[in-house]
């Protein structure tokens, strides 16, 4: 495997990544660092948190993001340690599984709030930083399953899908401001959380087939993406969805 890139606009910048204490929250922690930038992450599991705080040295705040009032005041003590956020990755979110059949108000209402609300409010929350700071970058984690259509999960699928048209509108909102706003939709990612909920070596094993690249979707090959994205070298990349998924559909 070739030696990852390194972007020397991130370096001394402010990142900030929700849902980073693990998964691909956790590349992008890793990846954000070994690029020289400052980075805080956002989760709701403290002890994972803790662990990769302790590990890397990021600075881990503890929110649950479905409270908007905890995410805009983790956000406020973010930008009190390390300044303003130049680089934002909305990347915490909950597929789960459900039978349309069983599927309530209060669940719908549930997704959408840790899929899809709480990328309006981070984004809120640090532009005026972006701004004062001469600009910035935040990108947005969709999915391909809102382009499959995939059955078992229509709450999630719906906010992800949405998560592109809120990436669009915050392009044109926030370009004047020299802030770009991009999204990206992953593939079959096998995260321990996914092995551990919903698939087996067979399902993954079906799923890499499925792709044009026959080999494992990782969590770095979606942090790679995220780090281009929130580069200069992507100066003129924004609006954009960044499908990673190894050409499944």
């Amino acid at each position: 495997m070739s030696l990852p890139a390194v972007y020397p606009s991130l370096a001394g910048r402010a990142a900030l990544i929700t849902g980073g204490a693990s998964g691909i929250g956790a590349a992008m922690v890793r990846g954000f660092l070994r690029n020289g930038a400052t980075v805080a992450f956002l989760d709701i599991d403290g002890r994972a948190g803790a662990a990769l705080a302790g590990e890397t040295g990021a600075l881990f705040a503890p929110c649950d993001l479905t409270d908007i009032a905890a995410l805009q005041a983790a956000v406020a003590a973010v930008e009190a340690r390390l300044g303003p956020v130049r680089a934002l990755v909305n990347n915490a979110a909950n597929d789960k599984r459900h039978r349309l059949a069983d599927l309530t108000p209060e669940e719908w209402d549930a997704s959408q709030s840790v899929n899809l609300r709480h990328h309006a409010f981070a984004a809120q929350a640090v532009v005026p930083g972006m701004k004062a700071a001469g600009g910035g970058a935040i990108v947005n984690l969709s999915s391909v399953a809102w382009m499959f259509g995939a059955p078992e999960m229509v709450a999630y699928v719906t906010a992800k899908a949405a998560v592109i048209g809120l990436t669009r509108a915050l392009a044109n909102a926030l370009g004047p401001d020299n802030i770009r706003v991009n999204a990206i939709a992953p593939g079959a990612v096998m995260t321990e959380r996914q092995m551990r909920l919903w698939h087996t070596a067979e399902s993954k094993a079906r799923l890499v087939g499925m792709q044009a690249i026959k080999a494992d979707l990782l969590e770095d090959d979606i942090a790679a993406a995220a780090l281009f994205l929130c580069s200069d070298d992507a100066r003129m990349i924004t609006k954009q969805c960044l499908t990673v998924d190894g050409g499944i559909r």
